[in-house]
């Protein structure tokens, strides 16, 4: 195969194209890392690595781009790289890469996300769990992350009920009024044990 024109497309981006007919749309840094030049011959095998080595270049970049608006572990960053790039043994080697860079670190997102869930959203420590296993942390992982939350969840539980959830506890004989406190608590991921010690605690 012969690369049969080479031209400047837009940016730092070329046009090249092959026996006149396939056009490949590569970055200045893939011409230059393959040398690759109007009127050379390349072989079909060395074509893939060019593609590969391009579709690799757009996959990291595009990563980037994705992570300067939040942080992604690497399984989240994994599912949208391949949502766009459909192979896995690529997208795989992408993420490698990040994390060998130390642009993507589970345990450190995983501390970042428990601080947010926990401080800033009082969530029980099973709502939190589920919120960041749903991020694709592993287990270990984030109870790791949520060891260290161990005394604020009894903390926010209280915090829960003397200001968001007042309102309900104004009469210890209002057992339908406990009752709808205590379902919303639910969903915040607290254990009833510890919701029915804090509401008893609270009208102590």
């Amino acid at each position: 195969m012969e690369i049969t024109s080479l031209s400047h497309y837009k940016g730092k981006t070329f046009e090249v194209e092959i026996d006149n007919q396939r056009k490949l749309y590569l970055h200045i840094d893939i011409i230059t890392d393959f040398g690759i030049a109007q009127g050379m011959e390349i072989e079909r095998a060395e074509l893939k690595k060019v593609i590969y080595a391009s579709n690799f270049r757009r996959a990291y970049e595009y990563a980037l781009y994705r992570l300067d608006y939040r942080d992604f572990s690497a399984e989240e960053i994994y599912e949208k790289l391949l949502e766009t790039y459909k192979n896995e043994a690529l997208c795989l080697e992408v993420v490698k890469k990040l994390a060998r860079a130390g642009i993507i670190n589970d345990e450190r997102y995983a501390e970042k996300l428990a601080r947010k869930l926990v401080e800033s959203k009082k969530y029980g420590y099973r709502r939190a769990k589920r919120e960041m296993m749903q991020k694709g942390l592993a287990e270990n992982t984030v109870c790791g992350a949520l060891k260290q939350y161990a005394d604020s969840f009894e903390e926010n539980l209280a915090a829960l009920l003397r200001g968001k959830y007042s309102r309900y506890l104004t009469d210890d004989t209002d057992r339908k009024s406990i009752e709808k406190a205590k379902n919303a608590l639910v969903r915040y991921g607290y254990g009833y044990d510890e919701i029915n010690r804090a509401v008893a605690e609270y009208f102590e």
